[in-house]
């Protein structure tokens, strides 16, 4: 039987995130890296926070794998700057199977300093291949995640 659980769709998703001195480079401004550190975090504590767990996906012998990541400098995010990421799917197959994200990073002022795009699928970590089926869970809490204005099932 398939591991089923209560899900309700999410309208946003947004953290709040501290810069840390460690995450500044030579230019005194956020290291390309970090964009990447941050967009990850936020995917799994979205996932845990749905009810996907690292324990579910162990259990469950599956696992997200990024085919494709990209980011978009906008503007600059400073050591002092409060930042906001809003994490939401873009495109997604109707099984989930395959799937686009989009994590927007914001500046105090609302202002769009950054857009961290990726293309994702599911893997069996057994077989160290994509999942021909894809688990149901994950089905449920990609489906639930909140999308993009332009969102398109692909």
């Amino acid at each position: 039987m398939p591991l089923a659980l209560e899900i309700k769709t999410m309208a946003s998703f947004s953290s709040n995130i501290s810069i840390r001195w460690a995450d500044i480079d030579a230019n005194f401004h956020l290291r390309h890296s970090v964009y990447y550190d941050f967009g990850s975090q936020q995917r799994i504590s979205i996932f845990e926070d749905l009810g996907l767990t690292m324990q579910v996906m162990k259990e469950n012998h599956f696992g997200p794998v990024i085919f494709r990541e990209e980011c978009v400098f906008k503007r600059e995010i400073k050591l002092s700057d409060a930042i906001t990421i809003v994490a939401k799917i873009t495109h997604m197959r109707p099984d989930a199977s395959r799937y686009t994200m989009q994590h927007e990073f914001f500046n105090a002022e609302d202002q769009l300093c950054a857009i961290l795009t990726l293309d994702a699928a599911w893997i069996d970590i057994q077989k160290r291949k994509l999942v021909t089926t894809t688990p149901y869970i994950a089905q449920q809490v990609i489906s639930a995640f909140p999308k993009t204005g332009d969102f398109v099932h692909s």
